[in-house]
């Protein structure tokens, strides 16, 4: 993969776990905003940020999985949240996804696609070749 984070150098850049930008070379595998889903429809964790961001983390490698792709090529993520406070909290539940320190933007709004649903990231990959 070709991906370079950039940095201009801020001292706070290294607090956080995804860069201000990043340069691409490869393919990129554009991921649709992917929720706290189960295979049958239903949202994991109705209300609960930490089981819907583990569940979203899951769905999101399973999208580049079949993509034939892997989470550590992410080099971009939106997050979208009907609660940024409660998403703090478990901010955790997500670090994987920052493995490659991308781009990230994190946006609170006032509700999701269904009323269980409290959390959405929306994810850009670059795959291999």
């Amino acid at each position: 993969m070709g991906q370079n984070a950039v940095f201009t150098g801020k001292p706070w850049e290294q607090n956080v776990p995804h860069a201000p930008g990043n340069i691409t070379t490869g393919k990129l595998l554009h991921i649709s905003g992917i929720t706290a889903r189960l295979p049958d429809g239903s949202v994991n964790g109705p209300g609960d940020m930490r089981k819907q961001a583990e569940q979203i983390v899951q769905n999101i490698k399973d999208v580049c999985a079949a993509a034939g792709a892997s989470i550590e090529g992410i080099v971009r993520m939106t997050i979208y949240t009907t609660d940024i406070d409660a998403f703090q909290e478990v901010r955790d539940a997500i670090e994987e996804l920052y493995v490659s320190r991308p781009a990230a933007t994190l946006v609170e709004i006032s509700k999701l696609a269904s009323p269980d649903m409290i959390l959405e990231i929306e994810p850009t990959v670059e795959m291999d070749g």
